[in-house]
């Protein structure tokens, strides 16, 4: 199983963008989801997770700025951002947790894709 994240890149302070989490390989279930960032210097935090239930958390700094939502392909989960901000420059990395073809919960982590909002 892999996670890949893409629609990182440049983005002008106030601008918007959607980053991608993707899921693929064998996998029977996708149970929780959820994006971290991690900005130069700090620790990994997290951004916005949805559970498998679709009950959704966001960080404070984020409420109402950015939105979760599952793609519609299983297990892609989509982060729309807006109303960037210089603070929100970080590498974002996409957390998934499965259930394998043996019924064993398991958790991945994708490389992280490189979010920067600079004018």
């Amino acid at each position: 199983v892999q996670v890949a994240e893409s629609g990182g890149g440049l983005v002008q302070p106030g601008g918007s963008l959607t980053l991608t989490c993707a899921t693929s390989g064998d996998f029977l279930t996708i149970g929780d989801m959820a994006w971290y960032r991690q900005a130069p210097g700090g620790h990994r935090d997290l951004v916005a997770s949805m559970a498998y239930s679709g009950a959704t958390e966001y960080a404070n700094s984020v409420k109402g700025r950015f939105t979760v939502r599952r793609g519609n392909t299983k297990g892609t989960l989509n982060l729309q951002m807006t109303s960037l901000h210089p603070d929100d420059t970080a590498v974002y990395s996409c957390y998934v947790r499965y259930r394998d073809q043996f019924y064993v919960f398991r958790e991945i982590w994708g490389q992280g894709t490189q979010v920067t909002v600079s004018s």
